[in-house]
Formats: structure tokens, sequence, C-alpha cells
């Protein structure tokens, strides 16, 4: 179910003008593919790492498409390092996670020094929803990610909604535009589903501070870019090159890339159908059946789909690939 549009204006004082040729800013949030043992896949990380810094994507590691809520501390670090041997000073963003438990009060201390791992290792922090951050007020929320933009610097702010983890939170829009006044807050995913609830936000951006990003998460609605919205995906990482190549056409004033974009959502509306989380295991069956990953195994605990995907899967390869020959 999406969350009720309280407060929004009709739709024809709601939706923002098109963008057309805006340039967008792409950031693929990597899957962290596994090998039958229920070991991490290591070198396959570092492949897909190259192949988004390659597209011209900024790859996002530590994110729920990382299975980061069901990683222990030292594995999560060592994504982290290998992520910025990868980068080798390119652009990248990482979740600064906070490990607690249901009832945890918010502890600014864990995430302050969550964010200042992910900043000296070269990244920008993405703030991951915790249980904490989840006993707060939406203004007592906007406040803690205040304090620590004074204490660490920048980051980029992550409203979650419940279909995908139980902690996450999308706010009201008196506290969306507080966080979009946070200096060091350089822009905020917005994980809704809802194409109404991003559109107001961008509202807000264009009216309070224009160079704030507002980085869709709408896998089920991957044309927000079409309105001024960035991204950061979990669908990108089936195929970041493809994504690169949509988003060079709507640059460059290509019609083609309507075609395409309409080929990359039949991706994402097929993967990202219930249960949601799920879709990481089409992620490592899609790219196992490009060849970047030895296995389409997934994290213990996560939950997986029918070897009946793999047909359907096959097609999206051969179709998508067709568009990168």
């Amino acid at each position: 179910m999406h969350p009720p549009n309280n407060g929004l204006s009709p739709i024809d004082e709601l939706v923002p003008p098109m963008r057309f040729r805006r340039p967008i800013v792409g950031m693929s949030a990597v899957l962290l593919p596994h090998l039958t043992d229920g070991s991490v896949d290591w070198d396959g990380l570092a492949g897909q790492l190259e192949k988004a810094f390659e597209s011209g994507l900024r790859p996002a590691v530590n994110m729920d498409t990382g299975f980061v809520q069901l990683l222990d501390d030292a594995t999560r670090r060592r994504v982290l390092a290998l992520t910025a041997d990868v980068a080798q000073g390119r652009p990248f963003v990482a979740g600064a996670f906070v490990a607690d438990a249901p009832g945890a009060p918010f502890d600014a201390d864990r995430l302050a020094r969550a964010a200042a791992a992910v900043s000296a290792a070269g990244g920008v922090p993405v703030v991951f929803p915790s249980w904490g951050l989840h006993t707060l007020s939406d203004h007592a929320w906007v406040d803690a990610l205040a304090g620590l933009g004074e204490r660490e610097g920048a980051f980029i702010a992550f409203e979650l909604g419940e279909m995908f983890v139980p902690n996450g939170r999308i706010l009201q829009l008196d506290a969306y535009r507080r966080l979009v006044e946070i200096p060091a807050c350089l822009g905020a995913k917005h994980s809704s589903l809802s194409r109404p609830l991003e559109w107001a936000r961008l509202r807000i951006r264009d009216e309070v501070r224009p160079d704030f990003l507002v980085l869709t998460g709408n896998d089920l609605a991957i044309d927000m870019v079409m309105w001024g919205s960035d991204y950061l995906l979990g669908l990108s990482t089936f195929a970041p090159d493809a994504f690169a190549l949509r988003d060079r056409m709507w640059a460059d004033g290509d019609a083609d890339f309507f075609e395409l974009n309409d080929l990359l959502q039949e991706l994402g509306t097929f993967a990202f159908r219930h249960p949601v989380p799920a879709y990481r295991h089409d992620a490592a069956m899609f790219l196992h059946r490009r060849g970047w990953i030895a296995h389409d195994s997934v994290a213990a605990g996560s939950p997986t789909r029918p070897d009946s995907d793999r047909t359907a899967i096959a097609d999206l390869v051969e179709r998508i690939e067709g568009w990168l020959s």
C-alpha cells in the first residue's frame, strides 16, 4: 500500500515541469554478490564497482541492495575498504549504518562514527535508517541529521518506506522542507514508491534550494528523472551501462530515451514485485546471466525468487544488451 498523499496539491499544481536535456546524476546501489557456500564474492563486487565507475555512475555500497542489514561489522568495513581501493579517488557513496535493535534509543555518537568511517574512506555517507532514528518524531529526525552535519560534514539523507525495511521513514512535507535547508545535506534518497510524494519534494527543492539532489529510489517509476529527480536506485545495479546510456540520451535530446527507459522499467516492474526485498535475487540472476558474477546466490536470510524467473531474466538480458552492442 502506498503512503497517503495527505496535504498534497491537485495534480495541475503538484507536477513540476519536465526538464528536457538535463544532465542526470546517477548513483547505483551495488549488489553484494555471494557464492554457493554463503561467502561474499569479493572479486564479483570489485568487478561490479568498476563497471559502475566505467559507466559514469557513482556506486553506492552498504545499502539495502548490498544486504547491509544482514552483514556483520567486519564485512561492512571490508566492503567499504574494497570500494575505496577500486575507486582510486572517484566519487562514491556508502551507507552510514547503525546496527541497533527495536526500541533502542537514538545514539548520535554511533551514527557520527559510521558517517566518519565513510568520509575517511573517501565516500559520502548516506544516513541509513536505524531503530534509534525511527523512535524520533519527524522534526527530531531532521534535527538529528542537522547535528550530524555539524559534526561530520556532508551527507545524504534517506527516506525509505516500510515496504523495504520496518524502521524506514517517509517525512511529512514540513519536515522535508527543513531537511532541504540543512547546508551539509547534499540531497536525499526518496523511496516511497509514490510519484505524488516525490513530485511534492521536487517542488520544495526548486523553491528552497535548487542544488539539492532529490534522488529517486522509485524502481517502479524510473522516469522521475524527466521531472528533475536524480537517482540512487537498486535497479541500476542490473545494468549500470544501460542506465548510463539512457541518461546520455536524455541529456542529448534523443527520443530513444523513452524506448530504453520503458525496457528498463519493464525489468524494474518484474524484479520489484512482492516481496520487494527479493529483487536482490533477481539482480543476482541477471548479473550471473550477463557473466558479471560467478553465481546467483544471495545472503542467508534474504528472500528468493522461483527458478521460473530465470526465463524472463534471460529474455530481458538479451533485449537490454541489444541496446549496448
